[in-house]
């Protein structure tokens, strides 16, 4: 039972995916640090940031489409990335043939989720946190 974006298969291997990236482009060039490490990355993180966003969003139907929508397209963005990698040398073939699978079935499970919308959204569906205690007054200000 899915009670939370962790639980959401989808989740579990985008984040997954990303922590792979961040590990394989620590060896990358440095002069790539801006141009391609730092948007691969971000671009990775990024779908599981969108999954948790959409969760959230669940109470309105066309947020969580839309926030969906957002996490597959920055998978798209990093198969891309992942040709970008390839094509300076950094990634050999079949590196990049596994993850662009693994996108692939990622960007597969977020357009499952849109095409079920329904049964994620609406009224029933709204968040279920256990209610944190808090007086306005105690918010820190600066």
């Amino acid at each position: 039972m899915v009670e939370d974006f962790k639980d959401l298969r989808v989740y579990q291997r985008a984040l997954d995916a990303s922590m792979q990236i961040f590990e394989l482009s620590e060896s990358w060039p440095k002069e790539e640090k801006y141009a391609l490490t730092d948007q691969i990355r971000r671009s990775s993180r990024s779908v599981c940031a969108n999954l948790a966003e959409a969760w959230y969003k669940r109470l309105y139907e066309r947020h969580f489409v839309s926030k969906l929508s957002d996490a597959s397209s920055e998978a798209a963005e990093t198969i891309v990335w992942l040709d970008v990698a390839h094509n300076c040398g950094y990634l050999n073939s079949d590196r990049v043939d596994q993850f662009e699978s693994g996108y692939r079935e990622i960007i597969g499970g977020i357009i499952s989720m849109i095409d079920q919308s329904d049964k994620w959204c609406g009224p029933s569906q709204r968040v279920r946190e256990q209610n944190a205690e808090y007086d306005a007054l105690d918010l820190p200000t600066d």
